[in-house]
């Protein structure tokens, strides 16, 4: 089975030693870090920086856990070239730190392309090209993947598919958000993964339902959600609300995505993205977390 992994995501309000000590608790295989304690510039993060680096690669290996990799929010569709090498900068920085920690890719994404008739909009898919490259040229040079997410405009396949030939560099690649393609663009999931397989290295989880979810936790205020979705949206200007619920409890057809995944060799990382810092409302993760893992772990058995 591949290993299992949650996004950080998920426990925007805890340090990263309760991550690591839960992350062992609850059967994970590793983590994906997205956030430390609200901060999302991992850059910036005490628990990261370069002195804490020997500790945590020993309690790294006490646990038996890893960090499958970093999600920047480095994205490379800015029309100024200024923006776009400022973008790069931040994503050399990222892959230094990858390494350093033994995590395996850093995430970015596409995230936005500009209104207008199909050149136009495959006109934009040049710059965002050349990031992809530079990165993924530097990234390889230290055994470090960049993997693009179907996130924003780029959760519809079809741009991913049109834009993937443009990449020179082996060591970019693609992070299929499962969900992403199949709720924002009605795609059926055997043909986004037709349309994928070649690239995909990572894979995100996450389930909704078509109509309002009933509030997990009432002491979620309104002001907290929209808080929590204009900080959303100042990261990826391409995020896109959805109706989040329990893993196995909403509409995604999880069974029907492993079993494309299992049946074609997949062995990439499967890791769970649970978005409580952007929803709030949702359920605490001492509840998400182990019931993705022990859901997950008994559906890929079963097939």
């Amino acid at each position: 089975m591949p290993k299992l992994a949650f996004s950080t995501l998920a426990c925007p309000d805890w340090p990263l030693d309760r991550v690591l000590e839960r992350c062992c608790s609850y059967g994970y295989d590793g983590v994906e870090i997205r956030q430390i304690l609200g901060q999302t510039d991992l850059l910036k993060v005490a628990a990261l920086h370069p002195s804490q680096h020997s500790e945590l690669r020993r309690k790294l290996a006490d646990g038996n856990i890893a960090i499958c990799g970093l999600a920047s929010s480095v994205r490379f569709d800015y029309p100024e070239a200024a923006a776009r090498e400022a973008q790069f900068d931040i994503g050399r920085a990222y892959v230094e730190l990858a390494a350093a920690l033994g995590a395996r890719f850093v995430r970015v994404f596409g995230d936005v392309l500009p209104s207008g008739p199909p050149a136009t909009r495959a006109a934009a898919l040049e710059p965002i090209a050349d990031g992809l490259n530079r990165l993924g040229e530097f990234a390889g040079t230290m055994q470090v993947r960049v993997v693009l997410e179907t996130h924003g405009d780029f959760s519809d396949s079809t741009v991913v598919a049109a834009l993937m030939p443009r990449i020179q560099s082996p060591s970019v690649g693609i992070l299929w958000d499962t969900h992403h393609p199949w709720k924002f663009f009605d795609e059926p999931l055997g043909q986004t993964w037709d349309r994928l397989r070649p690239w995909v290295w990572h894979t995100h989880w996450k389930d909704s339902v078509s109509r309002p979810a009933v509030p997990a936790r009432e002491s979620s205020t309104a002001h907290e959600q929209s808080s929590a979705a204009t900080a959303a949206h100042a990261l990826m200007s391409g995020h896109r609300e959805a109706d989040y619920v329990l893993f196995g409890g909403g509409e995604f057809p999880a069974e029907e995505c492993a079993r494309l995944l299992k049946t074609s060799g997949y062995d990439g990382w499967l890791s769970l993205e649970w978005e409580k810092m952007w929803h709030p409302q949702l359920e605490v993760p001492e509840v998400a977390l182990p019931l993705f893992a022990n859901k997950m772990r008994a559906l890929w058995e079963r097939l």
